[in-house]
């Protein structure tokens, strides 16, 4: 297949010549924001014929989605350590229950069946029966507790695969490192029943979005690159796993063809699976999603949509929006989706995930607003 050029982040924390070393940097750990602080985003820049609303402004901090079948919908965190669960109402005003508190980075979530899955740093925890429990702030079952505890890079965002197994990334514990646990760098394939693993693609630096392709099953993920080569190198990625078990080229190897300063001088790109897409550099395209319903209309058939969190480490501000990958012709093509957050160098929000809904619309998490939002189609 086809790959697309380079268009217009990685949020990583470093300390320069100390890779090994976590620091919260300011950027990324900041305080949970008032919302009465935030600017609010201008409604320009959405592509024409959609609009976006906010469904609501009460999930603090919000990453990762999962859905119900009744349109419930689960929410984890970073910073804050809650789990939330949003309630439709009639009205359309939503409920908002946080029903977990005091967890460590419960970034990722997922649903298999009516249990729900939450990975927290070197735990994944199982809520079972969620949808009918979670007022009662249920306690979670422990599937595993023996994931690599490093905190750089150690929020994680999970899928569940077409064979019932959960998908689990493992961020490299650095900007750029060549670790000899090979769960680094790599998403884990695990068992939900007794949380055995294996490691399903190498070379993965950090990737904190996947989705399985409605048409294939394939994997797609995206993974941000490194740190400290530049304003626009190497670029963002998002990949696609052809062959379980494969090599994505970190640390030797970033994009295409980038060898690294560092580890890459002995490596030959060649042996290497190269990205389906490129991304602006420091977009920090994380959560993503495949949308399989009918309201965008046909052109948006299976077309991949795209949470850019936003840079924190380039001259100017990039990312801060959604972006959206079409296929014509088994061809990739990107395009900005929704560009509202960013203003100038301000911005107003920094999208963590997408979610094709059951309901046809595409709901977009915030972690900076504690919003997340609706895009719909408008009626011809």
């Amino acid at each position: 297949m086809p790959r697309s050029t380079p268009t217009p982040v990685s949020a990583d924390c470093y300390t320069a010549g100390m890779n090994r070393i976590f620091v919260f940097c300011a950027v990324a750990l900041l305080a949970i924001p008032v919302m009465g602080e935030e600017l609010a985003p201008r409604m320009t820049g959405i592509t024409p014929g959609f609009s976006m609303a906010v469904y609501t402004d009460e999930v603090p901090n919000a990453r990762q989605m999962a859905e119900t079948e009744s349109g419930v919908l689960f929410v984890g965190t970073r910073r804050a350590g809650r789990l939330y669960a949003v309630v439709p109402s009639p009205d359309g005003s939503p409920e908002v229950v946080t029903f977990a508190t005091g967890l460590t980075m419960p970034s990722g979530l997922a649903l298999l069946g009516d249990d729900l899955y939450v990975a927290a740093l070197d735990r994944v925890l199982r809520y079972p029966e969620i949808e009918t429990n979670f007022r009662q702030s249920p306690k979670p079952e422990v599937v595993t507790d023996a994931l690599p505890d490093k905190y750089h890079h150690g929020w994680k965002y999970l899928s569940v695969g077409p064979d019932a197994y959960l998908y689990v990334p493992v961020g490299a514990p650095c900007n750029v490192c060549d670790e000899t646990d090979e769960r680094f760098a790599s998403i884990l394939r695990m068992d939900p029943r007794t949380g055995e693993a294996t490691v399903y693609a190498h070379g993965v630096r950090n990737s904190v979005g996947m989705a399985w392709h409605p048409e294939t099953s394939q994997l797609w993920f995206t993974d941000n690159g490194r740190d400290m080569m530049g304003d626009d190198i190497p670029p963002e990625e998002v990949n696609r796993v052809i062959e379980p078990g494969a090599h994505y080229g970190f640390p030797y190897i970033h994009g295409t063809a980038i060898r690294d300063p560092e580890y890459g001088r002995d490596h030959d790109p060649a042996d290497y699976v190269p990205p389906e897409v490129e991304i602006q550099a420091h977009a920090a395209a994380i959560g993503m999603d495949f949308y399989t319903g009918d309201a965008f209309g046909s052109d948006y058939a299976n077309a991949m949509f795209i949470a850019e969190h936003g840079s924190w480490n380039r001259s100017s501000k990039v990312g801060y929006r959604v972006s959206v990958v079409q296929f014509v012709d088994d061809t990739p093509v990107y395009s900005p989706f929704v560009d509202v957050w960013l203003e100038g160098q301000r911005a107003s929000g920094r999208p963590a995930d997408v979610l094709a809904a059951r309901d046809g619309s595409l709901l977009v998490s915030d972690d900076q607003g504690g919003r997340i939002y609706r895009v719909t189609r408008n009626a011809e």
